[in-house]
């Protein structure tokens, strides 16, 4: 909660909500805010930079600082750092000790006090229990004010999925096949065990498997070996069939012959999971979708129009899987081809952010404004955080809103955000005289 108040003596200085009273020193030099400077929210270092006050009557122009107490100068050890030597003026809640620099000058400190209907208002936001906390202010929100903010937020889901694209790219060598394969792998996990297919996809060496790609069967091989599902102590003896033996057998061959070494089983994930959701099925439809080559990313980027980018992905598995779920155990004939809705998580997951990363690497506006343009044709996903905004108000009329309400919840609500959210800074306004 310490740190809570302390985030919202930040943003009074930053929005200059300390009223009309003449502002001071503790020691009663009189403080005029020019400019409250460039608030540091990811960087070390002081919290807002490039300030500009007077104290009595002279200009200063540095860094500023924040802290609930002066002594939380002393706990956060920046007498002994030299990152906060520019620093002009100290901005407290209260004024607890005297607080130097390391370089040994005494900083000018001014009490901050916090509006009593900003804090209370803030306090309601942090304490409610029901999702999400602004659900009273939500029907009373201008539209335009709502479509700006979510697709503010809808730029900031792609370029939080772009930077682990860049990952990949990085561990890569800047091989956007394979920061493809891996993007692609990993929602293949739809959730539950995308963690687990990234790493398992991180292993696939296209230098390796492409010289078996026109072979469906060692490709699964290949695969499924890696992933540590032909592994004896997972598989029981009697459920070692025929198809089990011969995928082993090649993917013995292929280990011997290029040094592999596959991820643990452990890692997979089984619990509460749909048979069709298992990894065994969603191998095989990658094996096949590699097989065919259509996880191509020079594919991807020239195809077009939603029906063509699902067509792409809409895959089935191989034979033996049309009547399995797990090695060994035989269940009713069905091809397992991805349903529309999975279809459309890769779309949103994996084409869209592969696309608008693109895009801003080779600065190709089109291919970055044809994320977006995907994400509008999109269906809204239906799930616990849309339907709780849509109780509050706002419906989401497509995926590009409905990530943007996910990321929403998880970078704003989930960490008790408020103050750097539109919703939360109309909620703070309310009573202000």
């Amino acid at each position: 909660m310490e740190q809570l108040m302390e985030y919202l003596l930040h943003y009074v200085w930053q929005h200059r909500l300390y009223g009309l009273a003449p502002l001071a020193t503790t020691d009663g030099q009189a403080v005029d805010v020019i400019d409250p400077g460039v608030h540091n929210l990811v960087n070390s270092g002081p919290d807002f930079f490039n300030a500009k006050v007077k104290i009595n009557g002279m200009l200063w122009a540095g860094n500023v600082e924040v802290h609930e107490r002066s002594s939380d100068w002393f706990r956060h050890h920046h007498d002994t750092d030299a990152a906060y030597n520019n620093v002009v003026l100290h901005i407290v809640s209260a004024a607890d000790a005297e607080v130097r620099t390391a370089d040994g000058k005494q900083l000018p400190q001014m009490v901050l006090s916090v509006p009593d209907y900003l804090q209370h208002n803030y306090q309601a936001l942090i304490d409610e229990e029901t999702y999400p906390p602004c659900y009273r202010i939500i029907p009373h929100v201008p539209p335009l004010t709502v479509h700006n903010w979510l697709s503010r937020l809808t730029v900031e889901r792609l370029e939080s999925k772009t930077d682990r694209v860049q990952q990949y790219l990085h561990r890569t060598g800047g091989d956007w096949e394979r920061a493809f394969f891996i993007t692609l792998a990993r929602n293949f996990g739809f959730g539950t065990n995308a963690q687990a297919f990234e790493q398992w996809a991180l292993t696939i060496d296209p230098q390796q498997i492409g010289k078996h790609r026109d072979d469906v069967f060692q490709v699964e091989a290949f695969f499924m070996g890696q992933a540590g599902l032909l592994d004896d102590t997972l598989v029981k003896a009697e459920r070692r069939d025929s198809y089990y033996m011969r995928l082993k057998s090649e993917y013995a061959f292929l280990q011997h012959k290029f040094g592999l070494t596959p991820i643990s089983h452990a890692q997979w994930r089984f619990g509460r999971l749909r048979p069709q959701n298992f990894p065994h099925v969603r191998l095989s439809q990658l094996a096949r979708l590699y097989s065919e080559c259509r996880a191509d990313f020079s594919l991807l980027t020239e195809t077009s129009g939603l029906d063509a980018l699902r067509a792409l992905f809409r895959i089935g598995v191989t034979n033996y899987w049309r009547t399995h779920y797990a090695f060994g155990e035989e269940s009713r004939e069905n091809d397992k081809t991805l349903q529309t809705s999975s279809l459309n998580l890769l779309l949103i997951n994996t084409v869209s952010p592969l696309l608008f990363a693109c895009g801003r690497q080779r600065m190709d506006e089109d291919l970055a404004e044809r994320a977006f343009t995907l994400l509008e044709q999109l269906p809204a996903e239906r799930n616990y955080i849309t339907r709780c905004w849509e109780r509050a108000g706002i419906k989401a009329a497509h995926a590009a809103d409905s990530q943007a309400l996910i990321q929403l919840r998880q970078h704003y609500c989930d960490g008790k955000d408020c103050l750097r959210c539109q919703f939360g800074a109309l909620y703070l306004k309310q009573g202000r005289s």
